[in-house]
């Protein structure tokens, strides 16, 4: 897990752990379902980031006979249990609070302690989402956010900077619902909150799920990777062409080219194999990702398959 993953983590673990204990606060004075919901999602937040965390250093063990690529898949599977655990946890419970309060209104005391305490959590979420976004800078460039989350090999950004972005949309909710409940003295509107807010981790949970279920079943290198690739095995005076290739992530940083190229056919057997650790080595120092090379060298055939 590279530094900015790490520290965007321990940014919203650390805001979430607080803003849960403040939330449970604000319900016991309140009563409002939607501070309660929003208190479950804060706890189901703070226990996906130890799960990041979990992920990430299982991923660091050494391969073995067993696994012999490694485990840098573990950060691709723990990163799916967050999307299930925000899923049932968050938005489920949610959206059965709201449905309860809905039917079942119920009127909201001391609403000055709801208003402090998510004033309070949009500030700390917001801290939270500012260092997400100042983590996923360097990796994102241009791209624009949404390609971002779903185009990213690195499972832990998009997790976070989802989960801190339906966080300050969820306490939007709750303090609608607070706020309507007040003005018009209809405790529906805080079910209502609650409601949406369960809808709206559904959402996220359903994304982050389809996202890192991709991940997990296995992609290739991005384009302009691919690219990179290319370049650099063609760019020996030994290599003619990439005939064919095949690329898969097998963690974030972890991936595994597989190519079949066309070498000068005059070369001798002990030319063609210092010229397959030539071009392994311009591999390795264009694309760093590259920890797994397997190179075959073969004939092209104009027209054929080349597979």
């Amino acid at each position: 897990m590279h530094e900015g993953s790490r520290k965007a983590i321990v940014a919203a673990l650390v805001a979430n752990a607080g803003i849960a204990a403040a939330k449970f606060v604000g319900f016991a004075f309140t009563g409002s379902s939607s501070m309660l919901a929003e208190a479950f999602h804060s706890v189901a937040d703070t226990g996906n980031q130890g799960l990041l965390f979990l992920g990430g250093h299982r991923a660091t063990r050494d391969a073995t006979e067993k696994h012999p690529f490694g485990y840098g898949r573990e950060r691709y599977f723990w990163s799916f249990i967050v999307a299930l655990v925000l899923f049932m946890l968050g938005g489920l419970f949610a959206i059965y609070e709201g449905v309860h309060k809905v039917r079942h209104p119920e009127d909201i005391s001391s609403p000055a302690w709801a208003f402090g305490i998510l004033g309070v959590a949009v500030v700390l979420e917001s801290f939270s989402l500012r260092t997400a976004v100042q983590a996923a800078a360097p990796e994102r460039g241009r791209t624009p956010w949404a390609k971002f989350i779903r185009t990213s090999r690195n499972p832990e950004l998009p997790v976070v900077l989802l989960e801190d972005l339906g966080a300050l949309f969820g306490l939007l909710f709750a303090l609608a619902g607070v706020t309507l409940t007040v003005v018009t003295g209809d405790a529906r509107f805080d079910g209502a909150g609650t409601l949406a807010i369960g809808v709206l981790l559904v959402a996220i949970a359903i994304v982050l799920a389809i996202e890192m279920k991709s991940l997990l079943i296995g992609e290739g290198a991005t384009p302009a990777t691919e690219r990179r690739i290319v370049a650099a095995l063609e760019g020996g005076d030994a290599v003619r062409r990439v005939i064919h290739m095949r690329t898969e992530h097998i963690g974030p940083e972890e991936l595994l080219v597989a190519a079949k190229v066309e070498f000068a056919p005059a070369l001798s057997v002990a030319e063609l194999a210092g010229a397959v650790d030539a071009a392994e080595a311009r591999l390795r120092s264009a694309v760093p990702a590259a920890r797994i090379v397997y190179l075959e060298p073969d004939l092209y055939r104009e027209g054929g398959t080349q597979r």
